[in-house]
Parts: C-alpha cells; sequence; structure tokens
C-alpha cells in the first residue's frame, strides 16, 4: 500500500508539472510573403515616392508623367521598369505617348520594396500581371 501511494503521489506530480507547461504551437516560416501582404507593403511605398507623380489612380499627368494603368512598360519586361526604378527615367516616349518629367532614381530603396511596389502597380489600376521578385531587383541591381 506504501508503494502505492508514493507512485500515486508521484503521478500526481508529475501530471500537475505538465499541466503547467504551456503548449505552443510552431507555425511554419513563410519564406515569401503572400501577394496580398506584397501588394499592401507596395501599396505604402507607392503613396510615400510614386503617388504625387503618377497619381492616386495611376493615370499620371498627361504630357508629363506617364500613366501606370496597362501601359507596355508596366505589364511588359520586368527587367525594364526595375530598371526604370533603379536608373530612372527621361524624355522617352511610351506607347506612342511623349512625357517630359524626369523620373529620378529611387535606387535607395531596398530590393524588397522596390519589389512591393512593382507588384502592387502591375496588380493595381487594372493591371494583371506576375509579381517582380526581390531575387529579380537584386539581379538587375548588380548588372547597374
Amino acid at each position: 500500500m506504501k508503494n502505492f501511494c508514493s507512485t500515486l503521489l508521484l503521478l500526481c506530480i508529475v501530471s500537475l508539472a505538465f499541466s503547467q507547461v504551456k503548449k505552443t504551437t510552431h507555425k511554419p516560416i513563410k519564406k515569401y510573403s503572400t501577394l496580398k501582404s506584397t501588394i499592401k507593403a507596395g501599396e505604402a511605398v507607392y503613396t510615400q515616392n510614386c503617388l504625387t507623380c503618377h497619381q492616386a489612380d495611376g493615370g499620371g499627368v498627361q504630357n508629363m508623367n506617364p500613366p501606370l494603368i496597362k501601359t507596355s512598360y508596366v505589364l511588359g519586361d520586368k527587367a525594364k521598369i526595375i530598371g526604370i526604378v533603379l536608373n530612372g527615367f527621361e524624355h522617352e516616349d511610351i506607347d506612342g505617348d511623349s512625357f517630359q518629367n524626369v523620373m529620378p532614381s529611387f535606387n535607395y530603396l531596398t530590393d524588397k520594396q522596390i519589389a512591393d511596389v512593382l507588384t502592387y502597380v502591375r496588380n493595381s489600376f487594372g493591371n494583371k500581371a506576375n509579381r517582380v521578385t526581390i531575387t529579380e531587383v537584386k539581379t538587375i541591381r548588380t548588372k547597374k
């Protein structure tokens, strides 16, 4: 009987100890953000850096700042638009229209910020295109 009571007491102590330990669940670490979170982050970068010239609706300003709505340079080759953000843009025709304002280089933005803002632009204002990745931005930046 003494052994039974000792064993029962030990089991109660162990059970109590385990009930005090917090159960934690480990969520897998996401290597890549979701498209929705990338677009949201990109919208913040756009609002801070691009909205003044390209406007809230992405329509730009006629003959001054190009629109971002369904243009070949927004929906086309990602390397080209990444290069525009990194190097700036000056007096070039876009889809047959001429724009006079100089777009400065935004090479001070991080690779992630550039990927986010370009993904936002390529998926806003009626646009629908593949996301721009950090790796793609990094590749173009190192080619400069």
